[in-house]
C-alpha cells in the first residue's frame, strides 16, 4: 500500500515547550491508524502540522503528495476534519450546516446518503441543540465527510460518550475504511485504538515511543495474558505452578490468578486440563488477555493521564 500521509523528523517548538520531539511515520492507503497517548504528550500538535491547521517547526510532511503549509487550500478539497472541540450555532438545523458546509467545497455528496451513513436521516430538520451528544459528534462527522475526502482525522472522537453511543461511533469509523477513506484516529483510549486500528502510534512527551499492529505491540512486548478462577480456602497451587504456560501464580482473598505468555487459549486450555486432577475446588472461571493498556505501561512506567 502506498502512503497517503508521510512525515519524517517533526519537530514542533511552542517557546520553550517542546511539544513534538523528532517524530517519523507513514500511513497507508485504506488504513485505520492510530496515535495514542494521555493528554499533552503531542498527538494533536502532530496532527494538527499534518492538517496544515498549525505551521510545524522543521521536518518534512506530505499528505497525498502535498505540502499541508504551502498547498494547504489544496489540500483541504481532499482531506476532512473533526476537531477535538466543536459546536454550531444552536438554532442551525442539521440539514442548514451540511448544506453550509457543503458550500465550502466544489463538490460534495448528497446529503440523504450521508446522513444515513451516520445515522441521522430521522434528525434531518432538528436544531443543533437539541441534538444529543453522541448525534452532534455524527453530524460533526458528517459534515468532515460532506465532500467526499480521501483521509479523514478524527481527533477524540469518543471523549465523553457512553458505551452505546461509542461503539455506534467504531461502527462509522469501519465503514469509513470499507468506503475506501484512509482514517487517522487521534485518541487516548487504550481500548478505542485496540479495537479499531490496523496500527497503533504511541506518542509520550512527543515522542514516537513505539509503532505497529495492536498484536504485535502486546506479543512483542511479552506483555501477559491471565486465568482467573474463584475458590474457597486456600487450596494448594502447586499443581499449577509447575506449568509450563504458567509464570506466576498467586491468590487473592478467594480469587486465584495465574499470569502466562501471552496467548489466552493455550494457557486456560493448560490449567483446565491441570485442575480435575489437582484437586482444586474451583469456580467463575475466566480469561483476561493483556490489552494495549498494559503495553504503554510497560513502555512508560506509569499510568495514563486523564
Amino acid at each position: 500500500m502506498r502512503p497517503v500521509i508521510q512525515v519524517e523528523h517533526l519537530r514542533k517548538v511552542y517557546g520553550p515547550l517542546v511539544a513534538v520531539d523528532d517524530i517519523s511515520f507513514e500511513v497507508h492507503t485504506g488504513e485505520i491508524f492510530g496515535m495514542v497517548g494521555p493528554n499533552g504528550a503531542g498527538k494533536t500538535s502532530t496532527v494538527e502540522c499534518v492538517e496544515g491547521l498549525r505551521p510545524h517547526s522543521s521536518g518534512t510532511l506530505r499528505v497525498l503528495g502535498y505540502n499541508p503549509q504551502k498547498d494547504r487550500y489544496a489540500l483541504r478539497a481532499h482531506i476532512g476534519v473533526q476537531l477535538q472541540e466543536s459546536a454550531l450555532q444552536d438554532r442551525l438545523k442539521v440539514w442548514e450546516a451540511l448544506d453550509l458546509y457543503a458550500s465550502f467545497y466544489p463538490r460534495s455528496i448528497d446529503q440523504a446518503e450521508l446522513l444515513e451513513l451516520v445515522g441521522l436521516s430521522e434528525k434531518r430538520n432538528t436544531r443543533f441543540a437539541k441534538l444529543s451528544g453522541g448525534q452532534k459528534q455524527r453530524l460533526f462527522i458528517a459534515l468532515a465527510l460532506i465532500h467526499d475526502p480521501e483521509v479523514v482525522f478524527l481527533d477524540e472522537l469518543t471523549t465523553g460518550l457512553d458505551p452505546q453511543a461509542r461503539r455506534m461511533m467504531w461502527e462509522m469509523v469501519r465503514a469509513m475504511r470499507e468506503r475506501g477513506k484512509t482514517v487517522f484516529l487521534i485518541t487516548h483510549l487504550m481500548e478505542e485504538a485496540e479495537r479499531l486500528c490496523d496500527r497503533v502510534a504511541i506518542v509520550d512527551h512527543g515522542r514516537l515511543v513505539a509503532l505497529d499492529t495492536p498484536e504485535h505491540l502486546i506479543s512483542g512486548l511479552g506483555a501477559e495474558s491471565q486465568v482467573i478462577f474463584t475458590v474457597d480456602g486456600s487450596p494448594e497451587l502447586e499443581p499449577l505452578r509447575v506449568l509450563p504456560e504458567v509464570r506466576h501464580v498467586q491468590q487473592v482473598e478467594d480469587r486465584v490468578i495465574l499470569s502466562g505468555n501471552n496467548g489466552s487459549d493455550t494457557l486456560l486450555s493448560s490449567v483446565v486440563q491441570a485442575l480435575p486432577t489437582s484437586g482444586i475446588r474451583y469456580r467463575d472461571i475466566r480469561t483476561q488477555r493483556a490489552t494495549l493498556d498494559d503495553v504503554f505501561l510497560q513502555l512508560t512506567g506509569r499510568a495514563i493521564r486523564d
